[in-house]
């Protein structure tokens, strides 16, 4: 069995950062804080918002509700509000059936060029 590397996980994150994770502004995750309870970063001294795993999960929730979803915020607040629990559950089975699909996917390529 090959030696795996232990992926590095950062403790904090710059809004810069978590917007790069999401590709969406910084602006659309500063309004949705104002929006979403959830959403409530630690502040550095100079004020920089510092996102933890924790934050990036919660983030995670109001993308999937608003973004892929279509929610209106305010359903998606609702939704959060109601079944919190059931709806990361639901995102989490659909970010794991997303990483083995894009496995099976790259698999396939590489089948394809061999043959």
């Amino acid at each position: 069995m090959p030696y795996k590397e232990k992926e590095i996980e950062k403790q904090y994150y710059t809004i810069g950062e978590v917007a790069a994770i999401f590709e969406v502004a910084p602006s659309l995750i500063r309004f949705w804080e104002t929006e979403f309870e959830q959403l409530r970063p630690k502040k550095s001294k100079k004020g920089n918002r510092q996102y933890t795993a924790k934050d990036i999960e919660n983030l995670r929730s109001v993308y999937h509700l608003v973004k892929e979803r279509g929610f209106t915020i305010q359903g998606a607040k609702e939704v959060l509000k109601n079944k919190s629990v059931q709806t990361k559950d639901k995102i989490d089975m659909i970010q794991s059936l997303e990483k083995v699909r894009s496995f099976l996917v790259g698999i396939k390529d590489q089948l394809n060029t061999k043959a």
